[in-house]
């Protein structure tokens, strides 16, 4: 089969000697007589190996060799030097090189290398294609639903996730806004590249340039030697901004800067470096309301939302819920070394009837105190929080202790899980501060103290 091969030399004479052979033995071969010159062809789809000279005028072949490997670790090198530098080339093999050439060499010398570092680059392509296989299932994986609205989100994000393009994910708080740039991250082709995400609400304003853009060692007070900021852990990679809403005016024009020139300074440096990343964006906010508001610029905006993506709620996609719930519950059972592996009928129907005002993420913390509150193999009605039941009119009294519904005909066992249920709910509600829980109660702080020994409930597993 016909390749590609790239070789690098600064001397005519060996240039047209590797070129006969080369395309001798059938394939396409390009030319180019320094470093510099050549990192002009390695971004060439087509391009199978490379024969590189060590020694040459400016970019010399251990340079070269970083370079390209930098650029296109899918693409072998092979080195030729002289007897004098063969410590050299050994230097450019642990660089990555794959293979180097002494000078003289036999034709069939430099076509056995060539035919080796072909075999090592379809091995490369091979491998390669097998990983944006198993990475677009498993990114498909992420995004868990079979309803309608689950598939058109997932076929937008399929449709945008090949390109650089800036995308704006926007939803209700829980909705799983992250997971979904998480998705379009794993099924890009920068899916080996970093992923970094930095919540704007989350970082005090006065920490967030330098959380974004890093600093030089002395750019202010207490700035003993430089940090290394999130843009620049991201390069070559994606960079996801959560609640972009929230971003401090003076930041938003300074974002604007790196999206329109793809550089930026760090903080208390003049020297400019270049920036390549993909950006993604979320909030769940009205940002054209902001704009209208004045506390977000119009022209970062548009930046920003090239493409949008809506992720709806979790009521509007309800057909979902018993798939989430049981996946929540195979993960956070093998989690937390609890023997329980469904829901009983009823207890999915009531999560089906609730609006889940705090989506996805509100669906998990359920499944997790019902697992706190289940003493059997299955999650039953009863096992569900009180605000579940109560918002279902699954709390009521007619409804909450049927033997028929529950299969329990012990009144005590029945009791137990019930104050079992409302203690774990307070204490979530109050973050696990016991004194809080108890006031909420309407209870004593020493009798919750003791409830909370006899039912064995561990608190470090409620704070949410």
């Amino acid at each position: 089969m016909k390749r590609t091969i790239l070789v690098v030399d600064d001397e005519q004479n060996m240039q047209a000697v590797i070129r006969m052979v080369l395309e001798g033995a059938g394939h396409q071969v390009l030319v180019a007589d320094s470093g510099e010159a050549a990192l002009a062809h390695v971004q060439n789809p087509n391009l199978d190996v490379v024969l590189s000279d060590l020694r040459m005028p400016g970019m010399g072949g251990e340079e070269f060799v970083i370079n390209c490997r930098k650029e296109r670790p899918d693409v072998p090198v092979i080195i030729i030097t002289a007897h004098g530098t063969i410590r050299s080339a050994v230097k450019s093999i642990h660089d990555g090189a794959a293979d180097y050439l002494t000078k003289p060499f036999e034709p069939e010398q430099l076509e056995i290398a060539v035919h080796n570092a072909i075999k090592l680059r379809d091995i490369l392509r091979e491998n390669e294609q097998l990983k944006a296989a198993v990475s677009e299932s498993l990114g498909a994986q992420r995004m868990i639903g079979e309803s309608h609205a689950a598939k058109l989100m997932l076929e937008e994000i399929r449709r945008v996730a090949p390109y650089k393009t800036s995308v704006l994910i926007t939803g209700e708080s829980g909705s799983g806004k992250e997971l979904v740039a998480r998705t379009i991250h794993d099924l890009s082709p920068r899916r080996n590249r970093p992923w970094v995400a930095i919540n704007c609400s989350a970082i005090p304003r006065d920490l967030m340039e330098s959380e974004i853009f890093g600093y030089v060692k002395g750019a202010f007070t207490g700035a003993a030697q430089k940090r290394l900021g999130r843009l620049e852990q991201a390069q070559g990679g994606t960079f996801f901004f959560d609640e972009i809403g929230d971003l401090d005016m003076s930041l938003q024009s300074k974002l604007l800067r790196v999206l329109q020139e793809r550089e930026f300074s760090p903080v208390g440096s003049d020297q400019v470096r270049p920036v390549d990343v993909r950006f993604l964006t979320a909030t769940n906010r009205d940002l054209k309301g902001l704009v209208r508001e004045g506390k977000f610029r119009e022209d970062l905006l548009y930046r920003l939302d090239v493409y949008s993506i809506v992720v709806p709620p979790l009521r509007q996609r309800r057909e979902d819920i018993p798939l989430l719930a049981k996946t929540f519950l195979q993960e956070l059972a093998a989690e937390m070394d609890k023997r329980v592996s469904e829901f009983a009928p009823a207890a999915l129907e009531v999560l089906q009837r609730y609006r889940w005002p705090g989506n996805i993420r509100e669906l998990r913390n359920t499944v997790e105190r019902s697992l706190l509150s289940c003493r059997g193999r299955a999650i039953e009605v009863d096992d569900l929080p009180m605000t579940i039941m109560s918002r279902t009119g699954a709390g009521n009294s007619g409804e909450r202790f049927s033997p028929k519904k529950t299969g329990d005909k012990n009144l005590d066992h029945w009791l137990e899980k019930v104050e079992r249920g409302a203690i774990l709910e307070a204490l979530s509600q109050c973050h696990g501060v016991q004194a809080r829980a108890a006031k909420h109660l309407g209870i004593s702080e020493r009798s919750l103290w003791h409830r909370i020994k006899k039912l064995n409930i561990q608190i470090n597993r409620v704070v949410n």
